[in-house]
């Protein structure tokens, strides 16, 4: 009897030799597959975890924000100055 690698190898030889459809098929077939089984890899935060990552984005949104704000308005009253509108 084979091991699983040679029942791998196999499929992928009958691959290569059908039809451009079937390979196709089978390409998007694998491509499906993979995506599957990484998703059951992804580890999904808890509740708490979410909420807590939720409000740090949200202070740091906001203290950016503010500081962008702070730089254009300083910028402006220098430009103001130096031009003397």
């Amino acid at each position: 009897m084979g091991s699983p690698r040679d029942t791998g190898r196999t499929k992928k030889v009958a691959a290569k030799s059908g039809n451009p459809v079937s390979r196709f098929f089978a390409s998007i077939g694998l491509f499906i597959r993979q995506i599957l089984d990484e998703l059951r890899k992804v580890v999904r935060p808890t509740r708490s975890e979410l909420w807590n990552y939720t409000l740090v984005v949200i202070v740091f949104v906001t203290f950016m924000m503010a500081m962008v704000s702070g730089l254009d308005f300083g910028f402006s009253k220098l430009v103001g100055l130096v031009f003397g509108t």
